[in-house]
């Protein structure tokens, strides 16, 4: 609980330092949020680093883990797996929509990569119930809002089903993330 209290203490204190980014100005975001598979939960950490080719667009790569527990079905059957860690790795742009008055501003945005999909394990069926899952190409839409330097996002991350022995995982999940950044310059008005 102290590390909490800390974590969001830290976060006031950046978000009070400055506006946001600036045309060739580098930044990097750190997030913390909750993750909703198909019929389960979980928890997401993610680090992007970013560069801003304008005032009002950034580019970057996005490294994200997932840690959640989601759904299996088959047959007319329904199982919640345990929960498991899966990361990404994408290449994002975001786009602004700043007037350039405040330090509000909502975006859009989106991303392509890779997605290391964690093993899945039963509990129901003994401790030698593990399947093992490929990783797969996706992709990510988000948008959100930033102010000064504090970050609240949605991102739903697209990933390809998996097919296991009759059985279907299905690894998409909306991410809602809470988040804040460091460098990137000022808003320019």
């Amino acid at each position: 609980m102290k590390k909490l209290f800390f974590a969001l203490i830290l976060m006031l204190a950046v978000v009070q330092v400055s506006q946001a980014q600036e045309e060739g100005k580098f930044r990097v975001g750190l997030e913390a949020g909750y993750t909703m598979p198909d019929g389960g939960g979980g928890v997401l950490l993610a680090i992007e680093p970013k560069y801003n080719i304008a005032d009002n667009m950034n580019i970057g790569i996005r490294f994200e883990s997932a840690a959640m527990a989601k759904n299996v079905t088959g047959d007319g059957v329904s199982i919640e797996a345990d929960l498991a860690a899966s990361a990404s790795y994408l290449g994002t742009f975001d786009y602004y929509f700043h007037n350039g008055s405040s330090s509000f501003a909502p975006f859009m945005g989106a991303g392509v990569g890779y997605s290391t999909l964690a093993n899945i394990a039963f509990d129901e069926f003994g401790p030698d119930s593990e399947a093992e899952v490929d990783g797969k190409f996706g992709g990510l839409i988000r948008a959100g809002f930033e102010w000064g330097k504090f970050r609240l996002a949605a991102n739903y991350n697209l990933i390809g089903k998996t097919e296991i022995e009759g059985a279907e995982i299905k690894n998409s999940y909306l991410g809602i993330s809470l988040g804040f950044y460091l460098g990137g310059g000022k808003w320019k008005k």
